[in-house]
């Protein structure tokens, strides 16, 4: 039986709940609220030796091992292997880790973590959705766990700035929101990646794409097609992107853009640039839209932006339209057609008065490829649709169809059943890939 279960069965004396009870064989055992206590001890007694001994943390295990046999003689307390090793893990993970939730950012199978307030903490697993029996002490110890997050990094989060995105040494996306603007205590979310970033045969393997949509995607990325992957939240763009990045010919000088460093490229030429938020005093921000603008200084063969979200969609369609061809980046929208509306309102966004006409016309030129994902009830993530730009007609961009995802229902356990289907029509863009000498296989798109 588990420490916690024993001590829930150990239900006495309620006015001794801060103290150690003890047991019919006149030993002590600890109930749920003695286990903070006796946690807060073995802390309190760490942190003082780790100040008066230097202690370096490849020794911090061991030191906690140490204490907890102190404190177990000098309370006569009883615990079983098992409970001695969950304490020592425990308060490896708060003095080293992120406190109660270390264990679920370790799990390879989860890919999300979200914190709602002290009480309520859910993962991600497999595409769905679920709650977990892990909590934390109170507020307070949520608000520690974001602060040992975010300061390293140099940011911060008070009241005065209660939103931070951040990200952990593993590139891991943090985001945490605070009172007053969350009103049942602090939110914390940690999307999560792979430690071995995935490839196309990964997401073939997925059911992302087919092999045939494979081929076509890594023709268009060597022969410096402009692409745009577009989707709603979790649905995988990232991971896309970044699955499309891998088929730059390693001899181009690469130059990526994010707010937070997510993308795991292994090319050598690459150059990494991440945004950054304003001090304390107001000052000292760089946004996106200043680095795409010096990026275009750094003599770059290819430009990648993690997002476009605002005004540096303008700077960035500039660039694909001025000699930077081969360009990735992605946005959040809910149709190929709806991403072609939104770019329209973020040029705008960057303050200029340019008419709605020219700006359709930046946006054909520059685009050659769409690329439409998203995430379906059962947690899959499939690219439903491959759109390729072929210009304008009158003030409406035209937009052909090549690959689509026709879902047909649901199987007995509520997977998505479906096909990927091709259009039947040759795309202009097979010209292009020509021009460059990169070849399809015969009859592919037959």
């Amino acid at each position: 039986m588990s420490l916690l279960k024993r001590l829930e069965n150990q239900e006495q004396d309620k006015n001794k709940s801060n103290k150690i009870i003890p047991s019919d064989r006149s030993r002590f055992f600890m109930e749920e609220k003695s286990l903070l206590v006796l946690r807060d001890l073995i802390q309190s007694r760490l942190l003082q030796q780790m100040e008066e001994e230097d202690i370096q943390e490849e020794e911090i295990r061991e030191k906690i091992s140490i204490i907890v046999e102190e404190v177990k003689r000098d309370q006569d307390i009883v615990l079983s292997r098992s409970e001695r090793e969950d304490i020592i893990s425990m308060m490896t993970d708060e003095i080293l880790g992120y406190g109660p939730i270390t264990p679920l950012i370790r799990n390879q199978e989860i890919t999300e973590v979200m914190v709602n307030g002290p009480n309520q903490v859910y993962v991600e697993k497999e595409g769905r959705i679920e709650r977990t029996n892990i909590t934390f002490r109170d507020e307070n110890h949520v608000m520690h766990i974001i602060e040992r997050i975010v300061t390293p990094l140099g940011r911060r989060i008070d009241e005065s700035s209660p939103m931070v995105d951040a990200r952990l040494p593993d590139g891991s996306r943090v985001n945490a929101i605070i009172h007053p603007l969350a009103l049942d205590g602090p939110n914390l979310t940690i999307r999560k990646f792979a430690e071995d970033p995935y490839t196309i045969d990964d997401l073939i393997n997925f059911g992302t794409l087919t092999p045939q949509m494979a081929l076509f995607l890594r023709a268009c990325v060597q022969a410096r097609i402009n692409i745009l992957i577009s989707g709603g939240t979790g649905s995988g763009k990232t991971t896309t992107l970044n699955v499309l990045s891998s088929f730059i010919p390693s001899d181009e000088r690469i130059v990526t853009i994010e707010d937070d460093a997510e993308l795991q490229l292994h090319q050598d030429h690459i150059v990494r640039l991440e945004s950054r938020p304003p001090n304390i005093e107001g000052e000292g921000e760089v946004t996106i839209r200043d680095l795409v603008r010096n990026t275009l200084r750094m003599r770059p063969d290819r430009i990648i932006v993690g997002e476009v979200r605002s005004g540096e969609a303008l700077d960035m369609l500039q660039a694909m339209n001025t000699g930077h061809d081969g360009s990735l980046t992605t946005g959040h929208a809910n149709s190929p057609r709806d991403m072609l509306a939104r770019l329209e309102t973020m040029v705008l966004m960057a303050g200029m008065e340019i008419p709605v006409k020219a700006i359709r016309e930046q946006i054909s030129s520059a685009l050659d490829l769409m690329v439409y994902q998203a995430r379906f009830k059962d947690g899959s993530r499939k690219i439903t649709n491959i759109t390729e730009i072929q210009g304008m007609e009158g003030d409406v961009i035209t937009m052909q169809e090549i690959f689509s995802y026709k879902q047909r229902g649901k199987d007995e356990r509520g997977r998505v059943l479906g096909e990927f289907i091709y259009s039947g029509v040759k795309p202009k863009i097979l010209d292009k890939l020509e021009d460059y000498g990169v070849q399809l296989p015969d009859g592919w798109y037959k």
